[in-house]
């Protein structure tokens, strides 16, 4: 037996930083992980690879720019996928490397195998020639990440029958390709697909794409993708895929079939619980395999700890890395991080971005409040207007009492980054009138803030812009 302080199982990004977290506070950590090399999903199979792709794209095909410009490029597909699939390969194999550095840095031992819990404690860790060793540690923190969920009626073992991480393994780059789910990953590989020249059909039993958005910025979104060439099909959804007479076949619930050369599915994520001897060490799951924790991330099993996907929702890599710190801190009682920031930004990397955080208008809604909006156009925007990425808005959610910001609902270039800006104001409790004291670099992206403020009072005085 090894003896630890701490043994982590998985490396994504709640175990990395839990471990980290651990090792810097003087702690002896291992962590525990199946795959061949450290990172997770956020790293080589989801996350990075997605966003990787979706940059790639833009800048062979130079998409954004067509019109500004007038210029087109038309690559041959083959050497396209070719030089996606090179970039996504260098930039998951640098992602990889900045893991493993960071726990070599930290003193961490990083130990390949399958593990389980054991008695006490304990993690068995089973290597890929079936050898068995144990670890014991004062403190276990589960963090093994997802894998895309696979619904079973779907015909997965056809070889153009993808989901989020298979699709990375294309060897071509098809002419026609349906995507089942237009969630925040749906939306992506649409978008970025699209892109590529590629006729996508998106598909949803959901009214529009992104749903917990702001409605706003989710019908925006829709229209969007329409003008890009993307046909959506929302509110009915798939109801078979087949493959029949050699073609692939996708039935509508109103009688209509697809026939596309590739489909992609894109239905949620499944924690990877089944092999961690959960039920036999005393851990509790909810109805849908989710660990359950308590607010310091503790499960019902003494001693043992989880974060990140295994938990449900939000199931973010940003919460995900937190929630892995603030376990560690409170096993150990590190007086440093004791709770998740509650107020989390949400981005959605297709094209263009959408980002969001705090309230959408319909929450505020619900919840009577009586509020208002307030709204920058990034076509008015001069830094906007030069680079030619014109389409969407900074939207503002705040109370019309005290101009209280609220909420801050993003569509456009850079909507990733600039939702920071509102996260720090909603945080620190200010009002809309901020961005409107705050001067603001000329031209930027960021300038539309002070004009979405502007207009929010505009609407407060009954006299906003038409």
């Amino acid at each position: 037996m090894s003896s630890y302080d701490l043994v982590v199982i998985g490396s994504g990004p709640a175990g990395e930083k839990g471990a980290a977290q651990a090792a810097y506070f003087g702690r002896r950590v291992a962590v525990v992980e199946a795959a061949d090399s450290p990172g997770g999903s956020a790293v080589k199979s989801a996350g990075v690879p997605s966003k990787t792709l979706r940059e790639t794209a833009l800048y062979l095909t130079g998409f954004r720019k067509r019109e500004t410009y007038g210029l087109s490029l038309q690559l041959d597909p083959a050497l396209a996928l070719e030089r996606l699939m090179t970039r996504t390969s260098a930039v998951i194999a640098t992602r990889v490397a900045s893991v493993r550095g960071n726990l070599e840095r930290h003193g961490i031992d990083l130990i390949s195998g399958q593990a389980r819990l054991g008695p006490g404690r304990s993690v068995i860790v089973r290597s890929g020639n079936g050898a068995e060793r144990s670890l014991v540690a004062d403190v276990v923190l589960i963090a093994p990440g997802s894998r895309p969920f696979r619904p079973p009626q779907l015909p997965f073992d056809d070889p153009d029958v993808h989901d989020s991480e298979s699709i990375l393994g294309l060897d071509r780059i098809p002419s026609t390709m349906t995507i089942i789910g237009a969630g925040p990953v749906g939306c992506e590989y649409a978008s970025t697909f699209t892109a590529l020249g590629v006729q996508v059909t998106l598909l949803d039993l959901a009214e529009r794409p992104v749903p917990f958005m702001d409605a706003e910025i989710s019908d925006l979104l829709a229209r969007t993708f329409t003008d890009m060439g993307m046909r959506l099909v929302l509110g009915a959804g798939a109801a078979t895929v087949e493959r029949a007479d050699g073609e692939l076949r996708v039935g509508l619930a109103d009688g209509e079939v697809l026939r596309p050369e590739t489909v992609l599915v894109v239905a949620g994520r499944a924690g990877n619980t089944e092999e961690l001897g959960l039920e036999e060490a005393g851990v509790a799951t909810d109805a849908r395999g989710r660990v359950v924790v308590d607010a310091t991330y503790r499960t019902t099993a003494d001693g043992v700890y989880a974060a990140g996907d295994v938990i449900g929702p939000p199931a973010l890599a940003s919460v995900s890395m937190e929630q892995g710190r603030v376990a560690v801190c409170h096993a150990f009682g590190i007086p440093f991080k004791e709770t998740v920031d509650p107020l989390p930004p949400y981005g959605v990397y297709c094209i263009p971005e959408a980002a969001m955080v705090g309230m959408t208008e319909e929450r505020a809604k619900a919840e009577g409040i009586d509020y208002e909006v307030g709204r920058g156009w990034f076509a008015h925007s001069p830094r906007a207007q030069i680079s030619g990425s014109t389409e969407g808005l900074i939207k503002l959610v705040f109370r019309r009492e005290d101009r209280g910001l609220l909420g801050v609902h993003i569509l456009g270039e850079a909507a990733g980054e600039l939702i920071h800006q509102g996260q720090a104001a909603i945080g620190c409790g200010e009002a809309i009138d901020v961005f409107i004291h705050r001067t603001f670099n000329i031209p930027t992206l960021s300038e539309t803030y002070k004009y979405a403020a502007y207009d929010g009072l505009q609407r407060l005085s009954g006299h906003a812009a038409q």
